[in-house]
Parts: C-alpha cells; structure tokens; sequence
C-alpha cells in the first residue's frame, strides 16, 4: 500500500513504524474528584445548619402574656418571645437563676429563668423573654429589657398596654 505525500513522494506503508495500540493508563482523577464532592458536600451541609440555625431563631413568635396563656396547647414546647410586665413583689432568686411572674391584659404567668437576670430587671418593667412552656410555667433563657429613651418615645403605646396589661383584672 502506497501513501502519497505532498511532494509527489510515496512511501511503502511497511516501511512505516508500527502503530502502539496498546491502552494507556491514566492517573485516576476520580479520587481526587471524590474527595473534593465529599469535601463541598460537608461544606454546603455545614452552611445549610448554620443558615437553618440563624432563620430559626430569628422567626420566633412573639406573644403577650394573655395570647400565650390562652395558645399554651398549641404551642406545646415550641420555642417563642413572651411579653409582659414584671409583677411586683413576685420576684425570687432560684439556685439557677431567678422565678416571677409577667401579667399582660389581665393575665399573669409564672416564669422560671435560668441564668442571671440582667442588671435592668426588677419588678414593674416591661420584659421579652425567650424559652417555652414547661406545663403551666413559661420557661426562660433570655430575658430582654427595652430601657433606654428612645424605645419609650417610638413605643409609648406598647409600654402603656403593658402597664395597663399588669394592673388589669
């Protein structure tokens, strides 16, 4: 068998080194694929917790005392902020942390707080607090306490119906 070149030339097909045919073998990249989809699947998981953690915490419901007593079923354990005013002469140091009590629209609930109270909690303010009901006690973690001058200016009618909340029968 002749092959022709450009030139004009032809070359004998058996004068030609025999082709190599035999498979190569190339360096696995499927390890190393593996181990980075492994790696940016932990990675994406580790991100998914952390954005799932942040969401949740930000979404928790926020009930005056009255709602939350009268939704006690429904909400179950659920996570969520209660509001009320502290009821005087209701406060008592516990082991853990600190027992009141919290009234909003003619409604009072028994609160037990672990850890300590901040240095602004005393009877007679407004409070947020975060945890769930624990049977018929609401049980806290956090306590917040709005008490700068600027919260009572934007939030006047909030602060007066929690008075009015506390005093109601």
């Amino acid at each position: 068998m002749d092959v022709s070149h450009d030139e004009g030339e032809s070359i004998d097909a058996g004068d030609a080194p025999p082709l190599d045919l035999t498979p190569r073998t190339i360096p696995s990249r499927r390890r190393r694929g593996l181990a980075a989809s492994l790696v940016l699947v932990a990675v994406v998981a580790a991100l998914a917790l952390i954005a799932v953690k942040a969401l949740g915490d930000a979404s928790l419901f926020f009930l005056n005392a009255d709602e939350a007593v009268e939704q006690r079923e429904d909400l179950g354990t659920d996570r969520f902020r209660l509001q009320g005013t502290v009821v005087d002469d209701s406060v008592e140091e516990t082991d853990d942390g600190v027992a009141f009590q919290v009234a909003f629209n003619g409604a009072t609930v028994d609160v037990v707080h672990r850890g300590d109270p901040p240095e602004l909690f005393q009877p007679g303010i407004p409070v947020v607090l975060e945890g769930h009901w624990d049977g018929e006690v609401y049980a806290s973690d956090r306590i917040l306490v709005k008490h700068s001058s600027e919260y009572e200016a934007e939030n006047e009618d909030r602060l007066r119906e929690a008075d009015e909340g506390q005093s109601s029968p």
